[in-house]
Order: structure tokens, then C-alpha cells, then sequence
């Protein structure tokens, strides 16, 4: 067993406890007993190279392919995967255009690209070190690759859709929908620990040091656990700052949930889109959408559209409200369900993008003159950041200091 095999110190993302963990056998995972955070798991970096450049492939067919068509009253319009992005660009709403653009595309995109230009390089005998910031980088773009949470968009758009005019499905759904179980199997696939050690082993980095007097600290970038013998230290692998928790991270995280909370209003109470057909309609915002859904007797979508765009940001902001009260106030109570509902919370944030989502297909799929068309509205820009202000103020928080402060890491 070389250096970078021998078992060494981790830290639990979640609780700050530290174990000393060897290698993970194959189909194994290493668990903190204490919150259950994952700490470790065995990956097969040579069947996630296979899924990276296969989702590269799907995501050309998505791009460059029909997506879909739309059929009224004898007119058709066909649209594409970027059509929804660009519609809204061009009809004033560029930064919600933008913003669909990247999760929909560019993020997919450098996250397949990066994976596999990586591990390629990684094979060769001497590895280019620019590989190092790429790869520090490359954990960061997980949350914001929404191939998946567009697709479910897309189903509620089809639906609706369907109930009034003929659609036909273009090549670009069923690649990008077969995207999503590859991009969620390379992401079972893949431990960005193992790629880090590869990355060591090929030496493109130093041994970590060994001083026994400076505090361990581990690197958010690279979970390298590792001595910083003084204020201001850089990884000694990945060369990112070092702190003990991240900066700020209770006043941060309320200045996001309150920001959220406040545009939350708007959000609401003006209108999400505007449906014409034949020269009559009226303003929707989101609850009335959902309540439009319920009296077509669509029951299970008007669930989906209420529990995504409506419970689950109120449950985000409350969720973290009540995270950062109990830890201002020092709390012991139930610091492990805590830290599970933190978990949550990070991980159910983004399937709010569902109505955007849908609302770009909409505008891109029915603009038929005076037959049908769909116009966004400013509340749709509202919920957006919404959406983006509660991911980063769950992004912000530190759930180990719910841990620090019961006093429970000495």
C-alpha cells in the first residue's frame, strides 16, 4: 500500500468529527456515525470517463436536435432546447434567458467536459497541472447542473400542452432525457477523494506537510485535512484558503433568507405568465396556475406545481430560519436530525426551478399571433431569485457550527 493508499484523517462535512479512513472496498461507503454524513466512498473512475463522454454526446443530440413542436388551429412551431432561453432574452427578461441558458447548458456542459478532460489526462504519464484548478472548481458546478429538475419542467409543460393542441417530441427530449440516468450514474460513480489521490499520486502535488503542532484544518475545496501552520494558510494541495468554517457564515446565510423572504412577495402577487387564445385571457401567477390545474382535474401535476414553486421555498427559508435561531442559541436539541434537514434543504432547493423551466418552454413552444401565445411575467423574475437566494444562503450556511456552539467539538 503506497502513501496516498494508507488509511489518514478525514473530517465529517456535516459535524467536523474526525475519523482516520483507509480505502473503501468496492460497493462500500464510510458513514459518519455521529450525523451520518457520507465520508468516503469506492468509485470507478474509468465507468464515469465512459458516462462523462457519453453525456457530451447526448448533450450535442439535445442542443443541435428538434426539441419539440406545437400544432393549433393548423399553424405549428417547433422549438429547440436554447429557444425558451432566447425568447426570453428577447422579450426583456435577459437575465432570467441567461440564467436558463447556463443551468440548462453550459453548467451540463463544463461539468461532463471537465470530468472527462480530467480523468483523460489524468491517464497519461505526466499530466498537465493545470489540472489542479480545474478540478478544485469542479465540485462547485454539481448544484448548478439541472439537466434533471428541467426535464420534470418540461413533463409539466407537455401536459399542459397536451390538452389543448397536438405535440410532437423532437430527438432532443429523448437524448436529454436519457442524459439525466446518465448524469445520475456517473454521479454514483464518481469520488472526487479517489480523483484527488490519482492527481497526488502522479505527483502534480507535494506530500502533504507534517507539523505536529499547527491545528488540522480541512479544505472546503478539496476535504484535504491537513495542518495550517498560520493564519491566512493555503491548501497544500489544492492551494485554496484555509479556514476553520466558512467566513461569515451565520450573518450571510440570514442576509439571503430575508432577501428571499422579502422578494418571495412579489413573487407571488404579480404575474407569472399571461396566457392569450383567440384574443381573450388573463394574467396567472403561480397559485392560480395551480388552481387553474386543479379545476382541469389534474391533480397530481397541481401537486407537484404547488409543492415545488410553493412549499418547498417557504419550507427552505423556515427550514433555515430555524437552523441558525437553535445555533445562535447554543442548542443540543436533536443536532443530528438537524444536520439531516440541512441536507435536505441543500438538496431540494433547485427542484423549485420547475416553473421556470416550464414557463421557458411555454414561450418558446406557443407564440401562434392571435391563435395562442404565452408572455412571461415580472413575477417569474421574482421567484428566479427566490430560487437562487435560497440555494446560496443554504450554500452560505456551515452546519458545523450547530455542532461547535452545543458544544459538542472540542
Amino acid at each position: 500500500m503506497d502513501a496516498v493508499d494508507a488509511p489518514r484523517h478525514v473530517e465529517c462535512r456535516g459535524c467536523a468529527r474526525r475519523y482516520r479512513v483507509g480505502a473503501v472496498p468496492s460497493h462500500a461507503v464510510a458513514r459518519c456515525v455521529r450525523c451520518g454524513a457520507l465520508l468516503r466512498s469506492h468509485a470507478s473512475l474509468e465507468a464515469c470517463l465512459a458516462l462523462a463522454l457519453t453525456g457530451l454526446v447526448l448533450m450535442l443530440l439535445a442542443n443541435f436536435m428538434p426539441f419539440m413542436s406545437f400544432g393549433m388551429e393548423g399553424r405549428v412551431e417547433m422549438a429547440s432546447l436554447p429557444s425558451g432561453a432566447l425568447t426570453l432574452w428577447a422579450d426583456g427578461l435577459w437575465p432570467l434567458g441567461a440564467l436558463i441558458l447556463f443551468l440548462t447548458i453550459a453548467a451540463p456542459v463544463l461539468k461532463l467536459g471537465t470530468i472527462a478532460w480530467v480523468l483523460i489526462a489524468l491517464r497519461q504519464r505526466h499530466p498537465p497541472r493545470a489540472i489542479i484548478p480545474v478540478l478544485r472548481r469542479l465540485n462547485e458546478l454539481g448544484p448548478w447542473s439541472m439537466v434533471e429538475v428541467y426535464m420534470l419542467g418540461f413533463f409539466v409543460a407537455y401536459v399542459k400542452l397536451a390538452q389543448q393542441a397536438t405535440v410532437t417530441l423532437g430527438v432532443a427530449v429523448y437524448a436529454l432525457g436519457t442524459l439525466v440516468f446518465v448524469m445520475a450514474a456517473m454521479d454514483a460513480f464518481i469520488d472526487y477523494d479517489q480523483i484527488w489521490d490519482e492527481v497526488q499520486r502522479k505527483g502534480l502535488v507535494p506530500p502533504v506537510p507534517a507539523d505536529p503542532g499547527a491545528p488540522l484544518i480541512r479544505c472546503d475545496s478539496c476535504d484535504l485535512l491537513a495542518p495550517a501552520p498560520r493564519s491566512g494558510a493555503r491548501c497544500a494541495r489544492c492551494g485554496a484558503p484555509l479556514r476553520r468554517r466558512k467566513h461569515d457564515s451565520v450573518a450571510r446565510s440570514w442576509a439571503l433568507i430575508l432577501a428571499a423572504a422579502i422578494l418571495y412577495i412579489p413573487a407571488n402577487v404579480y404575474p407569472f405568465l399571461t396566457l392569450i387564445s383567440f384574443g381573450s385571457g388573463a394574467p396567472d401567477t403561480i397559485l392560480s396556475g395551480v388552481r387553474h390545474l386543479v379545476e382541469a382535474g389534474m391533480w397530481p401535476l397541481a401537486l407537484l406545481v404547488f409543492f415545488a414553486s410553493i412549499t418547498v421555498p417557504v419550507l427552505k427559508i423556515v427550514g433555515l430560519g430555524l437552523l441558525l435561531v437553535l445555533t445562535q442559541r447554543r442548542s443540543r436539541w436533536h443536532l443530528r436530525e438537524r444536520t439531516r434537514l440541512y441536507r435536505i434543504i441543500e438538496a431540494i432547493g433547485r427542484w423549485s426551478m420547475i416553473d421556470i423551466f416550464m414557463l421557458s418552454i411555454l414561450v418558446a413552444l406557443v407564440k401562434l399571433g392571435t391563435v395562442a401565445t404565452v408572455s412571461p411575467g415580472i413575477g417569474s423574475l421574482s421567484f428566479a431569485g427566490v430560487v437562487l437566494l435560497t440555494m446560496f444562503a443554504a450554500m452560505a450556511f456551515d452546519p458545523r457550527l450547530m455542532w461547535d456552539r452545543a458544544g459538542e467539538n472540542k
